[in-house]
């Protein structure tokens, strides 16, 4: 199984923040949701070529995710 990282990605967005779509992924790594958005702002001012009105960023969780099986009682 792969492990879990996170991920950011820089999107190009309308005036008003509106119709946001994706730009570019930014080539590095996370370990936690908390390190990818403490590095956003640094990140999005270093992404300000994309063609667009205004500029965001989203952190994204990416590799393998396993659902929590919960066992039910059995009837009988």
């Amino acid at each position: 199984m792969q492990p879990i990282f996170y991920v950011m990605a820089i999107l190009g967005c309308g005036d008003g923040s509106v119709d946001c779509t994706e730009a570019r992924m930014v080539p590095a790594r996370y370990a936690t949701m908390a390190q990818c958005r403490a590095d956003l702002a640094n990140r999005i001012a270093a992404n300000t070529d994309v063609p667009y009105p205004v500029i965001g960023a989203d952190c994204r969780r990416i590799g393998a995710q396993m659902a929590k099986a919960e066992r039910k009682p059995s009837r009988g």
